[in-house]
């Protein structure tokens, strides 16, 4: 069996396509007022927002009734001519980020069989980040009894060369218009038959046993590897290739192409006692030899600034990083958070009596071999470009 292959994919038959693309959930967490704005955008019309909970709502909205809401969403689009069916087909999408560079990828379904986020997984699909089980079984208790997916999830290639994915250009225009809320624009075309094939035997090609790396949405694979596993003992093992449940449809987008972006996720500590902070980082992390390979670390006391060149790898630093977090707080007290910018990470320290590490940025090069070797990076080591520029939910798929 193929790790990624075609499937019957579910777009909009007419639908206005601005209308109905919305961001992933998980984003926008802390602005509710950002998901009260697409809600006004989608109004009354056919929309991905009525098939999602936003993560901004948790707690101040009553979630079983949201879910029911869902699940019946999802049955009146499906019976009410909503989707048009590609079938046995990928569909290649540009997408058109804030910054103007352009991020090519191609949506087809991903055998779950094929995934593994443990920590010593020997998988072809792996978690590159640490999976944090409190986190799943929500998501599995919507998935569960969802009649469609939609993805926002990535899932990394390493193709140096970067014509795997282009290769698949050409086919019939399914879309293309801009997304709400600053999210870009965005094309997609199909991609079936022959020339599916062509490039579905390519991607065979990068063979090895670890051909596949989470980009984002590795909680929502898990969830979804964890609902595959609940049912598979209920079906004949004779009919579980064909059953939709056993696949997830995803986003396959290279490593190396020029728009994705890693970001360095630093870690703050605030409301804390300052003085010792920096002595602390000296003695937490180790420091290089004259030529030796290292990486710089930033660290931040209030006004005070140190930087260390230090012989470990991001992994390694990250965790040196929450041990030494956590082991000062436990002292000094403080509350400690993760920052995207390191502006944004300098302000606090200054501002709000805090302390930063401000972490280095992940090479391209460095994720597929560091985790064939050591595993997924701890949680929260590093971001794949801003929040604009994650999946938007647009197209779906069956799986009951």
């Amino acid at each position: 069996m193929r790790v990624f292959s075609t499937a019957d994919i579910l777009i909009p038959a007419e639908a206005d396509m601005a209308r109905w693309a919305c961001i992933a959930c998980d984003q926008f967490t802390a602005e509710p007022e950002y998901w009260a704005e697409a809600e006004r955008i989608a109004g009354a019309a056919p929309s991905a927002l009525r098939l999602i909970f936003p993560e901004a709502y948790i707690g101040a909205r009553d979630e079983d009734a949201a879910r029911e809401k869902i699940y019946a969403a999802m049955e009146e689009y499906l019976s009410g001519g909503v989707f048009r069916t590609l079938e046995d087909s990928l569909v290649y999408v540009e997408r058109t980020l804030h910054s103007g560079a352009v991020r090519r990828g191609l949506v087809g379904k991903l055998d779950l069989e094929s995934y593994d986020w443990a920590p010593d997984s020997s998988s072809a699909v792996r978690a590159t980040e640490g999976t944090i089980e409190s986190r799943l079984p929500a998501r599995v208790h919507v998935r569960r009894s969802a009649a469609i997916e939609m993805p926002h999830i990535m899932v990394f290639i390493d193709d140096p060369q970067g014509d795997i994915i282009p290769s698949a250009a050409g086919g019939e225009e399914l879309y293309d218009f801009e997304l709400m809320l600053g999210g870009g624009h965005i094309r997609g075309s199909r991609v079936s038959g022959g020339h599916a094939e062509r490039v579905l035997s390519r991607l065979d090609a990068l063979g090895g046993d670890f051909a596949f790396a989470m980009g984002d949405g590795n909680h929502s694979l898990a969830a979804a590897k964890r609902c595959w596993e609940e049912l598979k003992p209920s079906i004949p093992e004779d009919a579980r290739a064909l059953h939709p449940a056993r696949y997830a449809l995803v986003e396959l987008v290279n490593i190396h192409d020029p728009a994705v972006t890693f970001e360095p996720i630093h870690r703050v500590l605030l409301g804390t006692r300052t003085g010792e902070f920096l002595e602390a980082a000296r003695c937490a992390f180790p420091q290089a030899e004259e030529g030796e390979p290292s990486k710089p670390v930033t660290v931040l006391a209030g006004e005070e600034e140190l930087t260390l060149d230090v012989p470990l790898s991001l992994g390694e630093l990250v965790g040196v990083a929450d041990c030494l977090i956590a082991d000062y707080k436990s002292v000094f007290k403080g509350e400690p958070d993760y920052i995207h910018g390191d502006e944004e990470a300098r302000a606090l320290a200054r501002e709000r009596g805090g302390a930063a590490i401000l972490l280095p940025r992940l090479g391209k090069d460095e994720l597929f071999p560091a985790v064939a070797e050591f595993g997924p990076y701890p949680k929260k080591s590093f971001s794949i470009g801003d929040a604009r520029d994650k999946r938007y939910y647009l197209e779906c798929r069956r799986i009951r």
